[in-house]
């Protein structure tokens, strides 16, 4: 099934879902959805379209650096759709938030966000990535915005790329340790003067 929603009736879903609850469990989920990465992956809540803007929307929430891969490298994608069915109530959130876009994107440029150039899909975003600076006529989309960015965040740091790029150093055996260094104790303005063990 096909349909383009308007402008009208993606704010209209997107004000419905403005309290939606935020989605829970992202390392389990995250778990799962990289096991189902791969090139025969088929969502199971995104339609075709939606699919591909959210691979390009979370690219360009965390693009591929030096240092990591992008978000959809991580799995994020597929990491979101699976939210997307384990917690319904997050589904008209999100499909409202991707028919904003591509109906602003629509009545700007005369295109869907992911046909859009490259410079129209960055200017639209700019517009609804800072809160504080944004139009309150583009309240819908920011607020679109941020919940689609802790998502994509929540996907990518709890993925095994995303805990690498963190350089997270818990869970090894520390078999000695001397204390805080010397320069954070500077930066922080304490010292261990007068402590007892």
């Amino acid at each position: 099934m096909s349909h383009t929603m308007n402008r009208r009736e993606a704010l209209g879903t997107m004000a419905l879902a403005a309290l939606a609850a935020a989605c829970e469990g992202a390392p389990v989920v995250m778990a799962h959805a990289e096991s189902a990465m791969g090139a025969g992956f088929e969502p199971a809540f995104f339609t075709q379209h939606e699919w591909e803007t959210v691979r390009m929307l979370v690219d360009y929430v965390i693009p591929r650096d030096d240092r990591s891969g992008s978000a959809t490298d991580a799995g994020v994608p597929e990491f979101m759709d699976f939210m997307m069915i384990e917690y319904p109530d997050s589904q008209l959130a999100m499909r409202g938030g991707l028919g904003w876009i591509d109906a602003e994107s629509r009545d700007r440029f005369g295109a869907a966000f992911v046909d859009a150039a490259e410079a129209e899909r960055r200017a639209l975003l700019d517009e609804i990535a800072w809160p504080d600076r944004a139009a309150p006529e583009m309240s819908q989309g920011v607020a679109f915005f941020n919940r689609f960015r802790d998502m994509t965040s929540s996907g990518f740091w709890s993925s095994k790329m995303g805990v690498e790029d963190l350089r997270y150093m818990g869970n090894t055996v520390v078999t000695n340790w001397d204390g805080c260094p010397p320069e954070a104790m500077r930066k922080l303005g304490v010292s261990y003067d007068g402590w007892s063990a």
